[in-house]
């Protein structure tokens, strides 16, 4: 994996803080995402230009992620998502190791394709026994579901964090992605990386989005979530996300062809 790679990159790049990139929160946005070669990711950085900061954090501007995903028994957050439902609910803990930090989560994609995040800050519990505050916040998002959810995947990848010039773009980028099941069972995706943009209108063409189409890379849908589940578990109406696993396929050739050439 080409990490020495992208962190000489990252250090050409002009830093912000977290106290300053939370200024504007993004919490009611329009996500797009794109799906590359983790080889792929040295030329995005290299054509920023000075056209965006970088999160930087004591120093350090490459983080991990750990996430935590809840859902029902009978997988009802996921059959919304594969099924193409216009309104449908995530919940998920996640931790942000840099600062150590843990946030109990509800992210929810409305009928007009707007993202909407509420989060408190909140510990994982070590069973499926969550505290009052949690089940209080999950049922004020989602009405009588927090008796409902158990953790069912656990998630693990690394983002880098990038600001628009406005502070009304935001650019991750997440690689390193694995996934396991709360008892086991771990599969990862170590070629491929994912570019989310995070505005607040679909109409915004930005520095960024000339450089994905520059770089022959077009939006596409993709929910790690997702992926992780139908990789780990067999699950009902998987042959949706056939198209997913075609393109990850794809990725890991390209990857592969350009590492050995």
């Amino acid at each position: 994996m080409p990490v020495p790679e992208i962190k000489g990159v990252l250090k050409s790049i002009a830093p912000i803080s977290l106290n300053e990139m939370d200024k504007v929160r993004l919490m009611n946005r329009i996500d797009l995402k794109y799906v590359l070669s983790i080889n792929r990711i040295t030329a995005l950085l290299a054509r920023l230009d000075g056209n965006y900061r970088i999160l930087e954090i004591n120093e350090d501007r490459l983080f991990s992620y750990h996430t935590t995903y809840l859902d029902t028994s009978d997988y009802l957050f996921f059959n919304q998502h594969v099924t193409g439902r216009l309104e449908r609910n995530k919940v998920r803990y996640r931790t942000y190791e840099a600062t150590s930090t843990t946030f109990l989560e509800v992210k929810r994609t409305t009928n007009k394709n707007r993202t909407i995040k509420w989060r408190i800050e909140n510990s994982l519990p070590s069973g499926s026994v969550y505290d009052e505050r949690a089940n209080e916040f999950i049922d004020k998002h989602i009405p009588h579901f927090s008796s409902l959810l158990k953790p069912v995947l656990i998630n693990r990848f690394k983002r880098i964090t990038l600001v628009g010039p406005d502070m009304n773009e935001r650019v991750t980028i997440d690689f390193d992605l694995s996934f396991s099941k709360p008892c086991g069972n771990f599969s990862d995706l170590p070629n491929i990386a994912i570019v989310e943009l995070k505005k607040e209108r679909s109409s915004e063409r930005t520095q960024m989005t000339k450089i994905l189409k520059d770089l022959s890379v077009r939006p596409t849908g993709f929910s790690k979530y997702c992926i992780g589940n139908s990789i780990l578990y067999d699950l009902p109406r998987m042959n949706i996300l056939k198209s997913k696993h075609l393109l990850i396929k794809r990725i890991e050739n390209e990857y592969c062809t350009n590492s050995c050439a």
